[in-house]
């Protein structure tokens, strides 16, 4: 019987294969051949819908880690990441958990192909022109991510193909040097933005003012890499430049940064202008900008997210904890060393005031005192104690000081204990911290308000956020011109620009050409961009992160000296607790003071190495392709 079975199974075997021989030769019905994806403009379109979706930021709203901007924030989300990030001294070349580090070829060879393809697409010209000046506008973004960190690369600007001849050689791409490849960003730039429309009303996709602004940028980055690398490290270069520009071109740099800054602020480009919707609240109007996704004239180029398609759980991940939708949150702690670098609204620097000249207390009112009259993008960066999110009021203190400097305070979250004279347990500490050693909670003071969504819902791991990831917006345009201006000898046009976007932050008395300098530029840069990844690249470019973190440790007169200065040490992040007084019958019962904290999680300062300023490529990449030259001093 079983033999029998095996017969009929292998004549109806036969009999099928029969009436249908050719079946290995069909096409697949549910794969698109290139001819086809290429022959429809929808097709087309999610094709490159997908490269866009796929483009490479350092920083970015998907791993929120990335935007911590070392000591301008606090680790707290877990106790192992608090250890990695302020319990060592050193970086690895590629960064904490890689964090500085992307070789993404495959990213490259998919948008060569889709150059090579489109040529051939069976679409209207117009459109072919459009779809292959975005493609050219993503590979350009992302050799200008690569520069950033590695300086020259390998430009590849073909598909490449293996043989299976045995000798892969023919694919091994020496390193461009590091002006070659910064030329290559700055040349498709200035290209694409005679070929892109000029269209302000459009973000998420590449436009001429989005060329435009990678060109100001990358031309800035290069200008200051070739001055201040040979003057500040000059043993940072390779022999055949791989790294290292000559300062004999960051005059022309500077020129083609403003040049092409210039262009926006003319609206050549589209009416692109500062966010100023809510003059009333410029703090509000400040964190608005992150979020407000409604005829934002400010933003020039975002990656975007929809709720329902495409979101991320930054939010979530850095809401106050007291009220918070999902139970955690708090996991970036902004630092005093980052919250007293904003200004007063008279143009001075000066360390939040904790003690008088005698070294006393001194004691507020309200808890929102002590941050009065300074830049209002604190508030629109920070969270601060005494301040709302969501509707809610923050709480955000310590605990009770009382009259012999004795402090009460808890263990967890809204802890409660009897105090003297008292019968009746009653809070001791914030529901939102700070409670030292315990994650998640206000461990520094603050909580982080910029690219936090106020929207409801985007807490929760159900929803989350659509809030947008910024690549180019207005203010740093005007802070680009301001720079480059102030570097070719133009101090008062510098002013100008940079006066701009100080009065949209309260200041109502403009600096002059003389108030320009270094330290005032790379200030000005420090608070209006921080947690957007622009803190980092600035340290890098300007070289002067071997001064800032210098392995050196810090008491609180280190912090409170030198406010405003480019090259300030920050080797370790403090944080600023507030307490209630208990004195019944004084004066000052039920007011607040202010101490600053070092916690004792925080066991080293940071010491950058030159060999950081750029990322190590692996051991793996270079066994790999035997023309690739090591970084320096690594």
């Amino acid at each position: 019987m079983k033999k029998l079975s095996i017969l009929i199974s292998i004549f109806f075997t036969l009999i099928a294969c029969n009436s249908d021989d050719d079946f290995l030769e069909r096409p697949p019905t549910q794969v698109l051949t290139s001819e086809q994806a290429f022959s429809d403009p929808a097709q087309v379109l999610s094709i490159l819908a997908d490269l866009y979706s796929r483009q490479f930021t350092l920083y970015n709203l998907d791993n929120w880690q990335s935007m911590g901007d070392f000591n301008e924030a606090f680790y707290a989300q877990t106790q192992d990441l608090a250890n990695q990030f302020h319990s060592n001294s050193t970086w690895p070349f590629e960064g904490i958990n890689n964090f500085w580090s992307t070789w993404d070829y495959t990213y490259i060879r998919e948008l060569n192909l889709f150059l090579e393809r489109i040529k051939d697409a069976s679409i209207k010209e117009d459109l072919k022109e459009r779809f292959a000046a975005e493609a050219r506008f993503l590979r350009a973004a992302y050799y200008f991510e690569l520069v950033q960190l590695y300086g020259g690369v390998p430009i590849i600007l073909e598909s490449q193909t293996y043989d299976f001849n045995g000798d892969p050689s023919y694919l091994q791409v020496p390193r461009s040097s590091e002006a070659e490849t910064y030329d290559f960003v700055i040349e498709e730039a200035d290209e694409l933005a005679s070929i892109l429309a000029a269209d302000a009303d459009t973000k998420a996709r590449a436009t001429k003012g989005a060329a435009l602004a990678m060109k100001a940028r990358a031309a800035l980055y290069a200008a200051s890499l070739a001055k201040y690398n040979n003057a500040r490290t000059p043993s940072l270069s390779l022999s055949g430049n791989e790294v290292g520009i000559s300062s004999a071109k960051a005059e022309e740099y500077y020129n083609k940064a403003l040049s092409a800054a210039t262009e926006i602020i003319n609206g050549n480009a589209g009416s692109y202008a500062l966010y100023q919707k809510n003059p009333s609240n410029l703090s509000e109007n400040f964190a608005a900008i992150f979020y407000d996704k409604n005829a934002n004239p400010e933003v020039i180029w975002a990656l975007d997210y929809l709720i329902k398609y495409k979101t991320h759980y930054f939010t979530g991940a850095n809401q106050p904890r007291f009220g918070a939708e999902e139970e955690e949150g708090g996991a970036l702690n902004p630092t005093l060393n980052l919250v007293q670098e904003f200004e007063l609204l008279d143009n001075t620097f000066a360390p939040l005031a904790t003690v008088n000249g005698n070294g006393e207390p001194i004691y507020y009112e309200n808890q929102e005192d002590i941050f009065a009259n300074r830049d209002a993008r604190l508030g629109g960066t920070v969270i601060l104690p005494g301040s709302s999110f969501k509707s809610s009021p923050v709480d955000i203190w310590a605990g009770y000081q009382l009259s012999d400097g004795t402090i009460i305070t808890g263990t967890d979250r809204g802890d409660q204990r009897i105090l003297p004279g008292q019968s009746v347990e009653q809070q001791v500490v914030g529901f939102d911290g700070p409670v030292a050693g315990a994650v998640q909670n206000a461990q520094m003071g603050f909580y982080l308000r910029k690219y936090v969504d106020p929207a409801p819902g985007s807490g929760q791991r159900g929803i989350r956020s659509e809030v947008w990831n910024i690549r180019y917006r207005y203010a740093e345009i005007l802070l680009i011109a301001a720079e480059a201006a102030f570097e070719l000898g133009q101090p008062a046009k510098a002013a100008e620009y940079m006066n701009q976007v100080r009065a949209r932050a309260g200041f109502t008395i403009p600096l002059s050409a003389a108030d320009i300098s270094f330290d005032r530029i790379v200030h000005e840069r420090r608070v209006e961009f921080a947690f957007e990844g622009q803190y980092f690249m600035d340290l890098k470019r300007f070289r002067i992160a071997h001064e800032i973190f210098d392995g050196v440790t810090m008491d609180v007169n280190d912090l409170k000296s030198g406010i405003g200065k480019a090259n300030k040490r920050s080797t370790m992040p403090w944080g600023l607790w507030p307490y209630k007084i208990y004195n019944p019958g004084s004066e000052n019962h039920n007011k607040w003071i202010y101490k600053e904290f070092l916690s004792n999680q925080v066991t080293a300062a940071d010491n950058w190495q030159l060999g950081n300023y750029y990322s190590k490529i692996s051991d793996e990449t270079l066994s790999s392709n035997p023309k690739l030259v090591k970084q320096p001093l690594q």
